[in-house]
């Protein structure tokens, strides 16, 4: 049996779609369906050549100056990190399952990315929406899924940053949470 690597991802980006609009930042945290933190990833990219910043998300990005600042330094051209990333992924002890919450944003703008840079995604076209998980798990509507709907020990009051590691990393914890309550109630 294939062990299952989940890999919560966080992006952050200066507009709402990849090409027109660049990924800023990619933050991973590989977890273990026992909660185990096993690797973390991050990286901060250079912009696309051609692309600009949509001018909502960039007035957004102008309320948060601490986290514009830390997706700015170290920036690595986008192809460099996007193979280091793929070596990253395959080199974890199982399959990777990419998490995140939304799912639909981060994903979109990984595997563009892979695909353009690498032309390879090991998670294929397949990601898991934290949500949409809790939404099942819950039994409620999607509206009534959110964060703030979630028991508070499964958010262990760890706050959003919009900084990409950490905020996989509390996205991961989450995702985990749920997945352990999940286990639970089968047995």
């Amino acid at each position: 049996m294939t062990i299952e690597i989940y890999i919560s991802t966080d992006i952050e980006a200066d507009g709402p779609i990849p090409g027109p609009h660049s990924m800023l930042s990619i933050g991973s945290a590989a977890y273990t369906a026992d909660k185990q933190l096993i690797a973390t990833f991050s990286a901060n990219l250079e912009t696309l050549p051609g692309a600009s910043g949509h001018p909502q998300t960039m007035k957004w990005w102008s309320q948060q100056p601490e986290a514009w600042a830390v997706c700015r330094v170290n920036l690595q051209p986008p192809a460099s990190v996007m193979q280091a990333y793929h070596t990253w992924l395959k080199a974890l002890p199982g399959k990777p399952i990419f998490v995140a919450y939304p799912a639909a944003y981060d994903f979109m703008f990984v595997y563009w990315y892979l695909i353009n840079f690498v032309g390879d995604s090991p998670f294929q076209h397949s990601a898991l929406d934290i949500r949409s998980y809790a939404m099942a798990f819950l039994k409620n509507s999607y509206s009534e899924s959110g964060k703030r709907n979630l028991p508070t020990e499964w958010l262990e009051e760890q706050p959003l940053t919009h900084i990409a590691l950490d905020d996989a990393i509390q996205q991961g914890k989450l995702f985990c949470n749920l997945l352990q309550n999940n286990l639970q109630r089968e047995s």
